[in-house]
């Protein structure tokens, strides 16, 4: 652009006209004024998803593990409900019975639970106890994405020390 005439007034005007053109190019190519918002707001949803949904997945995970812990303790002690028996003139034989496991397993889950159930205690060879334990999980935090809850399960085997 070429401003004609001379002295202050003249180019002034010209400075000035060449000003509004270029910012009214500049708005009219780049106009994209508060189209950062929308994505900040929907990235920080999907963050606040994610953050959700891995702290009941993490929940999950260890109520899971306290489970199988507790059904560890369970069979271990089921294997001390044995019964000694005399085998020949000087041996004996140590033989679980499904009652003394059944026993032993109620009494540690009615001690330490909580709120877990003993589903199943038996010997499947009456030198092994095995325990199956249950309990209901529920999501700290409620979201659309993570059921209302689930069922676990937990089974362990223990064997007895004496032969």
């Amino acid at each position: 652009m070429t401003v004609h005439g001379s002295g202050p007034a003249t180019s002034r005007r010209g400075l000035l006209e060449w000003f509004r053109v270029l910012s009214a190019r500049t708005s009219d190519e780049n106009d994209d004024e508060g189209s950062i918002l929308p994505l900040v707001i929907g990235y920080a949803m999907i963050a606040l998803i994610v953050i959700l949904v891995c702290t009941d997945a993490t929940s999950l995970y260890l109520t899971q593990k306290r489970l199988d812990a507790l059904a560890d303790a369970a069979a271990l002690a089921g294997a001390d409900g044995y019964v000694i028996s005399a085998v020949g003139d000087d041996s004996a034989a140590a033989h679980l019975t499904a009652d003394g496991v059944r026993a032993q397993a109620a009494s540690l889950i009615a001690d330490v639970g909580g709120g877990a159930v003993l589903v199943a205690a038996d010997t499947p060879d009456g030198t092994s106890a095995r325990v199956q334990v249950r309990d209901a999980w529920h999501p700290p935090v409620l979201t659309v994405f993570v059921p209302q809850g689930i069922t676990l399960t937990a089974t362990a085997t223990s064997r007895t020390a004496l032969d």
